[in-house]
């Protein structure tokens, strides 16, 4: 039985454990309601049909195991993870026949049901508490890496049962396209920042595809924009709702425009997920404009857009604005915030998307460029202060060294606190954060972190720690 996900919802392989022992109308009830549930919350599902077994459809035999494998393996393409529910103990053969045997290297989470403590007859009794040991046992033995749920064991009318499945379906969204994705690179790393330096290698081991283009084959077709073409109006009118357009800068709107054009055009011809861009310095000094607004705008299209070419910076948004479904953004750890030594300032010239900030942002020149190259050829800057709010904080490296890619993770709040620079800014505060500041420098972390507006800490942990196999440390 196959039922359509809604647009953008993932679907799972679902698998019905049972044991003759037991009473199989426990399991034809958990089906239905797992299958109501999905359903209602527009997620898709691959499972056997009720006359394919002679439980009702759930598991039990190898000869069982076998026909489910055969299905998954039909619809291998679509299913993004594999969720086992124990109505009652579960004969752990027929499951684990049924996920070795497809081989669709998904995650797997295994929920399993309560029982009544005033109903343990043998008509009624589940003993899944026990069940799923043996289950959890098997996978082991079979080097399956599986996700356990928030409690050993509950109802599956809890509202634990969604909130773990929605989780759940966050960490099978981060496996499968982190490990699938394409990370467009514009433009050369800038001389100044060796710290932006990543081993195309290491990422394409855990699947992640560097797609490279020189600055000028995008300045050049930034250049080809016709000055009346629909493309290019429609970008001029998306930033001007976008941001608040100086009137002394208006006359680099077209230019500005271009360049974003011709952005997305390669992004969209090259099939890119997220993209590190050279925004510093030559851009500014051979085209005239900052690339910030671009950057900020592709965000907000949830296509997280790195600063100075830092790929494995774009790579660490990525995984956010999978995990959060939210645009993400890339900072720097940058200033101290003297009376509480637990905040930080975090700041970029100007990339943060609108959604990020969560406040009203207006376009001006670069700072620190600006002073040198001149306000008018650095103008795209986005400025905007972020509100206050929980985050989370994430950023991998490529250590060549040690042959491994490596990432810490852990999350804080967003204050505030007033702070008198321009560009985007976001005073952060991170509990134990020198320590934090210690780990950082100490096993050679850039100055560049990935933040999201959102808690999803639990759920990069177990894609990271469980299914990528990167070293993760969680600051906590």
């Amino acid at each position: 039985m196959r039922q359509q996900a809604a647009a953008g919802k993932e679907t799972f392989g679902l698998i019905i454990g049972t044991r003759a022992y037991f009473n199989s109308d426990l399991a034809i009830d958990v089906r239905k309601t797992l299958l109501e549930e999905l359903e209602k919350a527009g997620y898709g599902y691959v499972i056997l049909d009720e006359c394919d077994t002679p439980t009702g459809g759930s598991m039990e035999t190898v000869e069982d195991g076998k026909k489910c494998a055969t299905l998954f393996r039909q619809y291998r393409d679509e299913i993004d993870g594999i969720i086992v529910s124990l109505p009652n103990f579960g004969f752990e053969v027929g499951i684990i026949n049924a996920i070795s045997r497809a081989e669709l290297n998904v995650p797997v989470l295994v929920q399993a049901c309560d029982d009544e403590n005033d109903k343990v007859d043998l008509d009624h009794r589940r003993d899944a508490f026990c069940g799923k040991i043996s289950v959890c046992n098997n996978l082991y033995q079979y080097g399956i890496p599986f996700t356990d749920t928030t409690l050993h064991t509950y109802s599956i009318h809890s509202e634990l049962m969604m909130k773990d499945v929605h989780q759940f379906a966050a960490i099978c969204r981060v496996v499968k396209k982190l490990t699938h994705c394409r990370i467009g690179q514009i433009g050369t790393r800038p001389l100044g920042f060796n710290t932006c330096r990543a081993s195309e290698k290491l990422l394409q081991a855990s699947g992640i595809t560097v797609v490279p283009v020189d600055l000028s084959e995008i300045l050049g077709n930034a250049r080809k924009v016709d000055d009346n073409s629909p493309a290019l109006k429609a970008k001029i009118e998306a930033i001007c709702h976008y941001a608040t357009v100086p009137e002394t800068y208006r006359e680099k709107l077209m230019l500005q425009a271009k360049f974003g054009v011709a952005v997305e055009e390669w992004i969209e011809a090259n099939e890119v997920d997220a993209v590190a861009i050279q925004c510093w310095d030559s851009l500014e000094q051979n085209y005239g404009c900052a690339a910030c607004v671009t950057m900020s705008m592709l965000g907000e299209k949830l296509i997280p857009a790195a600063c100075e070419t830092d790929l494995a910076g774009a790579v660490s948004m990525y995984a956010l604005t999978l995990a959060a479904k939210q645009a993400s953004a890339l900072l720097d750890w940058n200033n101290n915030f003297a009376e509480d030594r637990n905040k930080c300032v975090c700041t970029h010239c100007g990339n943060f998307p609108k959604s990020f900030v969560k406040n009203d942002l207006k376009l001006g020149p670069l700072g620190v460029l600006g002073r040198t190259l001149g306000k008018v050829n650095t103008f795209g800057a986005v400025y905007g202060k972020c509100t206050e709010g929980e985050f989370t904080y994430f950023r991998i490296s490529t250590d060549d060294t040690l042959g491994r890619i490596k990432a810490y993770l852990g999350k804080g709040e967003m204050t505030n606190d007033p702070y008198g620079m321009d560009g985007c800014i976001a005073v952060t505060k991170v509990d134990n954060l020198q320590g934090l500041m210690k780990f950082i420098c100490k096993n050679g972390f850039e100055h560049h972190v990935a933040m999201v507006r959102t808690d999803v800490v639990e759920i990069l942990r177990e894609a990271i720690e469980n299914y990528l196999g990167w070293d993760l440390y969680v600051h906590e």
